[in-house]
Order: C-alpha cells, then sequence, then structure tokens
C-alpha cells in the first residue's frame, strides 16, 4: 500500500508540477517581470527615508541570491512546484485509501475540493500579490491562510459526508467564520503595480490553480485505479 501510494502520488506530482510550471512561465510569470519593472523604478529617496537600518535591510536583501531570468527561474519554479505539488498528491491518495475514487472523474471533484481548500477560500482574504504590494505582518497572515485552509477542510467533508443537518450546519459555519474574522491587512493598502496588472494576475493565479488541481485529482485517480486493477 505504502509503494501504491507513493508511486502515484509521484508520477501524478509530476505530471501537475509541469503542467502548472507551463501555465505559469507563460502566463503568470510575464506579469511578475512586468510588475518587478514598477519596483525597481520606484524613486530612491523613499528608500532613504526609511532610516539608516531599514537602507540597510535593503542592501542585505539586493544582495542575497535570487534566481535570473531565463532557465534558472524556470528550473527553481519547476522544483518548487514539484515539491509541493507530490506533497498535496500525498493527500489526496492518502485520501483515496480510506475512500477509493469509483471513477476516474471523482479525482476532478476531489481536486476542486483541494483547490478550495488551499486557493480558492484562502485567497478571498488574502488575494495573490505582485511584487511592491503592500501586507499585513506575514506570522499573522500564516496563521489565518491556516487557520482558513484547516476550516474549509472541515467545512467542506462534513457538508459532503455527514448526514446530519446539525453537522452540515456546522460546515456551513466553519466556511464562513474565517471570512467573517477578516484576514490581516496593512495598515496602507498601496501598490506600485497598476490596478490593472493586479486584477490580471489574480485572475491568472486562480486559472492556473485551478488547472492544476483538476490535473493532480484527475492524474492520481486514474493512476490510483489503475494500479489496483494491475
Amino acid at each position: 500500500m505504502i509503494t501504491r501510494i507513493a508511486r502515484t502520488a509521484g508520477f501524478s506530482g509530476l505530471l501537475a508540477a509541469l503542467l502548472l510550471t507551463l501555465l505559469q512561465s507563460f502566463w503568470v510569470a510575464p506579469l511578475i517581470l512586468q510588475a518587478e519593472t514598477y519596483e525597481s523604478a520606484a524613486p530612491a529617496a523613499e528608500h532613504h527615508e526609511h532610516g539608516d537600518a531599514a537602507s540597510h535591510e535593503h542592501e542585505h536583501s539586493a544582495e542575497a541570491w535570487a534566481p535570473e531570468d531565463g532557465w534558472q527561474r524556470v528550473l527553481s519554479t519547476t522544483g518548487g512546484n514539484l515539491v509541493v505539488a507530490v506533497g498535496f498528491a500525498l493527500i489526496l491518495v492518502a485520501l483515496y485509501s480510506l475512500r477509493e475514487p469509483n471513477r476516474v472523474a471523482t479525482g476532478a471533484l476531489w481536486g476542486l475540493a483541494g483547490f478550495a481548500v488551499f486557493c480558492l477560500a484562502p485567497t478571498l482574504g488574502l488575494p495573490p500579490e505582485l511584487p511592491g504590494t503592500a501586507a499585513a505582518d506575514l506570522g499573522q497572515r500564516q496563521t489565518w491562510w491556516i487557520g482558513t485552509a484547516a476550516a474549509t477542510a472541515a467545512g467542506l467533508a462534513l457538508l459532503v459526508f455527514a448526514r446530519h443537518w446539525l453537522f452540515k450546519a456546522l460546515g456551513v459555519a466553519l466556511l464562513v467564520i474565517p471570512h467573517l474574522i477578516g484576514a490581516p491587512q496593512p495598515a496602507v493598502h498601496e501598490s506600485l503595480a497598476p490596478e490593472a496588472l493586479e486584477t490580471q494576475f489574480k485572475i491568472a493565479s486562480w486559472l492556473t490553480n485551478a488547472a492544476f488541481w483538476l490535473a493532480l485529482g484527475l492524474l492520481s485517480a486514474w493512476l490510483y485505479r489503475r494500479s489496483s486493477q494491475a
């Protein structure tokens, strides 16, 4: 069983990661590069207003290594996507071992659930951000993101699998509560990139992640069912 789970997660994660990298390279990455031009063009005087400590921090950040445009960035993105995709695939396949999909199309439903839990619900409060966008404290954002993902997963599970209406009502409450609490926001909402570019980036991020999760769900379900029939 462990070998079956690992093999299914490995192959489906690899293929889904390659698809995600391809979509990001042609759609998402160009928008990020365009936003970086606005960040680089920001007046240097704004950076000196923060004082010596902040200036030192900016200098340190500028000296930090970052992948260059081209093959380095693509390779770095592919590696990151592969690690994340295999991790998510392991979660899906582990769920299949508890409740085996009766057909490949069921994998698409699991994939959409994963998209709702790890992408859609958290980004309703913390939308994808381009470089140069003001943001709240990182620790607070991470806490809210984790809590929202966990509440969404539990809420969807109760809605789909629970029989009693009280549990289904609890599921609805879990879906809504994180957004009633609200995601942490910066003191001032500002961005160096134009609003139209931000909108394009949000749409591109949502659609590429939706395609990734659909592919991951379908591939993992197909490979899992195929290995069970072998």
